[in-house]
């Protein structure tokens, strides 16, 4: 289990996280989600004893990481994967890795196999492309067989069967009773793995709950209906208190309904319907919807220009 506590982390004048408080559990994948600079990257360095916080504390199963004398068989970490030696084999690293903390060289083998390296684990790292880095880098973090661990956007790099293992992975991992956190900018790979959602912004806290709840609280259904008479559809929808949009000539956009009371409400009206069909905002709606105001650069036809506190321009 991983519990963070008050953390507040300062690098001069700059407030990396913010009194940020949460609890990474076993057994499940939990997702860490915000823009960037919102603090993700700084925590977990915090967790891993790489960096020291202002205040507060980060915690690996009750202890501080820099308390476990073989820490890589308690915690595995993904941070960087160019952090590798360039001139070292990926077997020499990792035998590297094992030596320091007493884990048996066979382990090694294990874990090529697993992250499926194969014959690549022969050449120097320097050849390698970014997604052999993040397979060593995975494998690096498996070798010590540790109950919690830390991935840092480990999808980057990985060709479409690379994400495909990745997501496997990291159910698997969960599945036996690890604590898995991950933070990713992909959204969609975190809506079909992730338990649960930690999202910060301005490395401050906004939300934490399980996938289910922030789709439930924030990925609200709509309802698209096509009618050849919108405007009189319309009208009826607004004379019952729906929320509804125009989206061109001939379509609307309902909120917070279902397709059964739309149909039940045109065919009230006497409005013929081309077309009826229920859409559940994504992940990647709910995160926007969150986050808004705690992006520091939005993107617009010009060079971005940092928005202030509160997402005020």
């Amino acid at each position: 289990m991983i519990g963070v506590r008050g953390l507040t982390k300062r690098y001069g004048d700059v407030l990396a996280v913010d009194d940020l408080s949460f609890d990474v559990e076993p057994g499940k994948v939990t997702g860490f989600l915000g823009p960037n600079g919102a603090g993700k990257s700084t925590t977990m360095r915090v967790v891993l004893g790489l960096d020291r916080p202002t205040s507060g504390q980060a915690l690996v199963n009750g202890r501080l990481y820099t308390a476990f004398a073989e820490p890589l068989r308690e915690v595995g970490a993904l941070l960087d994967p160019g952090a590798a030696h360039p001139g070292r084999t990926g077997r020499a690293h990792l035998r590297v890795a094992a030596r320091a903390n007493g884990i048996p060289a066979r382990r090694v083998e294990e874990v090529i196999e697993r992250v499926g390296l194969g014959r690549a684990a022969r050449r120097r790292i320097k050849g390698y492309s970014l997604g052999m880095r993040q397979r060593l880098g995975i494998a690096a973090a498996l070798i010590g067989d540790p109950g919690v661990l830390l991935f840092d956007e480990p999808v980057n790099g990985l060709d479409l069967d690379g994400v495909r293992w990745i997501r496997g992975l990291l159910r698997q991992l969960a599945d036996e009773g690890r604590t898995v956190l991950v933070s990713s900018h992909l959204l969609s790979e975190m809506e079909q793995i992730a338990d649960r959602l930690v999202v910060i912004g301005r490395g401050r806290l906004i939300a934490d709950a399980t996938t289910e709840q922030i789709l439930g609280g924030l990925g609200r259904l709509q309802v698209r209906v096509r009618s050849p008479r919108p405007d009189l559809l319309l009208a009826g929808f607004r004379e019952r208190g729906l929320v509804v949009e125009r989206v061109d000539e001939h379509e609307l956009r309902v909120e917070d309904t279902t397709a059964e009371e739309v149909g039940r409400l045109a065919h009230a009206c006497d409005v013929p319907l081309q077309h009826l069909s229920e859409v559940r905002q994504s992940l990647e709606d709910a995160y926007v919807e969150l986050t808004g105001d705690s992006v520091e650069y939005h993107g617009g036809g010009g060079e971005a220009e940092p928005v202030p506190a509160g997402g005020a321009r």
